[in-house]
């Protein structure tokens, strides 16, 4: 895979007829966790820790920062934030593929100084299971 643009990876939400990018992110991260399970007991080969394959919590996160550039995105990412509303999200990743699932706004903060643009940054968390779709 050769290098990719930054702005090519892309978060949406679903806004009752589809998926509508989220409009003014300049950045974009996105993580997957797994909690793990330690099954470590005395008998433990060379005191050398053990897990339980396929038994902790998995979660995504995904966080962004940008501008709002247009009012259909800023209502409905405030509205699910306010609301504690779970939506359905996508984010896209170019030459990789598509991760799509329910997430939660988790965090929704506003930024301005008295010479510079109104700025935003906002975080989510997977509130269900996630699926992969290659592109």
């Amino acid at each position: 895979m050769v290098a990719q643009k930054g702005k090519d990876l892309l978060l949406k939400v679903e806004d009752g007829a589809g998926f509508v990018t989220v409009a003014g992110l300049r950045s974009k991260r996105l993580s997957f966790n797994a909690q793990t399970v330690d099954v470590t007991d005395a008998e433990s080969v060379g005191r050398w820790r053990e897990l339980l394959g396929g038994a902790g919590v998995q979660r995504a996160s995904l966080s962004g920062a940008g501008l709002f550039k247009d009012q259909a995105s800023d209502a409905r990412v405030r509205s699910a934030f306010f609301a504690g509303d779970i939506f359905a999200w996508q984010v896209v990743i170019p030459d990789f593929g598509t991760v799509s699932g329910p997430f939660q706004v988790t965090a929704l903060e506003y930024a301005g100084s008295h010479d510079g643009e109104l700025t935003f940054e906002i975080a989510l968390e997977s509130a269900g299971a996630l699926s992969f779709a290659v592109l």
